[in-house]
């Protein structure tokens, strides 16, 4: 009775949990559950009917002496136990098993009887493709691994789970392939995950933060919210976390080229696929160097300028009564509004604002004389181009500005030493141990067929993750 009355206490004052006092085939006991969590048809059926001794095999009275006899004779759910102790029993119940404490004995039983409200697999939001599997996780930890479990059956698919969290104790799977994922990937891991000193953890961005080892805008810690593309990663031999309670999956390591690595690159024509990863690239130095190389330009480099172009630019300035580098800034900061209020606004509503905001903001800022058409036309090619490199949005935007401004205090000279500083930023970066632009500068012993462009599908599917390490 003191493990009743301590796991009541620790549980009262919650509408949702319930109790109930059974007659079983050991007597008295108590059913503790929660209403919201546990499914009422499998605990009638499966655990107060078979505790009453009800349908059972003849002479389950006499035959059942002990809780570990109810669980081994009567319970015929899939999972059933003894709890390890009055922590694990609440644990538990807060996990949707009811369990059964009984007067006469010590031993506590918990049934695996879950009935989780939950969102079906739907397609995934933020990863559009055009061609390819549709699928995308949910918030459900059981089925996001079966999601994965379907498309690699082989045994070698591990996945162990750990209990995060001290006030959520939420659940996180680490998932690989063994015998392809290094080992010292999996250790790793592993370590961080268990040695996570945290309260609570809700979304994948708490373990995020653990592994990533230096502070950037650029992610070394992949995510992604397609089962198909966190398969392909574990068959390279990376490493998959899962939380429960979020639809996204982090892979690691995480590599600069795969973010102008798109998921349907491998369901479409390969000289399709390529072309466009030529233009993510573009979009890319267009996206990062345009607004500095507009800015240098017309600050230091007039020369540069085609004389006709020099005159229209001129006439297009004029009225304007901000030096170019502040132009350029506001701009960027502008259309950077639109962006998040598009992104936050309903979706039915959140596009047409976007571009509705966009035309008058640029028509009402060129006849306000607080910007030129030349400015509009450079920033807004560049704010278009973030969106063919969605995972580098926040890294490319932070240093454009930074690139405007090293090229208004020094013109080109200025730009070329703030692209060096952004060259050097990614070369000193790692995930999990390997360098962040891992394979290039190994490309001789790596043979590796998916850099800029992709290479044939068998040959692709050949490549693993094992050399590169940082020493």
């Amino acid at each position: 009775m003191n493990d009743l009355k301590y796991i009541e206490e620790r549980l009262k004052d919650s509408f949702d949990v319930k109790n109930r006092r059974i007659d079983t085939v050991l007597g008295k006991a108590t059913l503790i559950f929660i209403d919201d969590l546990s499914g009422a048809n499998a605990i009638s059926e499966y655990v107060i009917l078979p505790l009453r001794g009800h349908g059972d095999i003849e002479g389950a009275k006499s035959n059942v002496k002990t809780p570990n006899d109810v669980v081994e004779k009567l319970i015929d759910l899939n999972a059933s136990g003894i709890a390890k102790d009055k922590d694990d029993a609440i644990t538990h119940v807060l996990s949707g098993d009811p369990i059964v404490v009984f007067d006469d004995f010590e031993e506590i039983i918990y049934c695996e009887a879950k009935n989780f409200p939950r969102r079906g697999v739907g397609i995934p939001e933020t990863e559009s493709v055009l061609k390819g599997p549709r699928e995308g996780f949910n918030e459900l930890i059981v089925d996001n691994v079966a999601l994965i479990r379907r498309r690699i059956k082989n045994p070698d698919l591990k996945f162990e789970t750990l209990i995060v969290g001290e006030k959520t104790q939420t659940a996180v799977a680490i998932t690989y392939i063994k015998g392809i994922a290094p080992q010292e990937i999996i250790k790793q891991v592993k370590e961080t995950i268990k040695n996570l000193d945290i309260r609570f953890i809700l979304d994948t961005n708490y373990i995020e933060a653990s592994l990533k080892k230096q502070e950037s805008f650029f992610d070394t810690v992949g995510y992604t919210e397609k089962p198909d593309e966190v398969s392909a990663k574990l068959l390279e031999g990376r490493v998959g976390v899962i939380v429960d309670g979020t639809p996204f999956v982090i892979t690691v390591p995480y590599f600069f080229l795969e973010n102008f690595q798109m998921p349907d690159d491998y369901y479409l024509n390969k000289h399709y696929t390529n072309l466009n990863r030529i233009l993510r690239w573009v979009a890319f130095f267009i996206a990062a160097f345009a607004p500095g190389i507009y800015v240098a330009t017309i600050t230091y480099h007039f020369s540069m300028i085609p004389s006709l172009f020099i005159f229209r630019l001129a006439v297009s300035r004029a009225g304007v009564p901000f030096p170019t580098v502040l132009e350029v800034i506001i701009m960027m900061l502008a259309f950077q509004l639109i962006k998040e209020a598009g992104l936050r606004m309903p979706k039915p509503i959140g596009g047409a604002m976007s571009i509705v905001a966009g035309l008058i903001l640029g028509d009402a800022a060129v006849g306000a004389g607080l910007a030129s058409r030349v400015t509009i036309i450079i920033v807004a090619i560049s704010t278009l181009s973030y969106f063919l490199i969605p995972k580098l949005y926040g890294a490319v935007s932070f240093w454009a500005m930074v690139l405007v401004i090293f090229a208004a205090l020094f013109g080109l000279p200025g730009l070329i030493a703030g692209q060096m500083i952004l060259l050097t930023q990614i070369a000193q970066l790692d995930s999990v141990g390997y360098p962040y632009l891992f394979p290039v500068g190994s490309i001789e012993e790596y043979k590796f067929k998916d850099i800029i462009l992709r290479g044939h599908l068998t040959k692709i599917s050949q490549n693993i993750i094992g050399r590169g390490k940082r020493k």
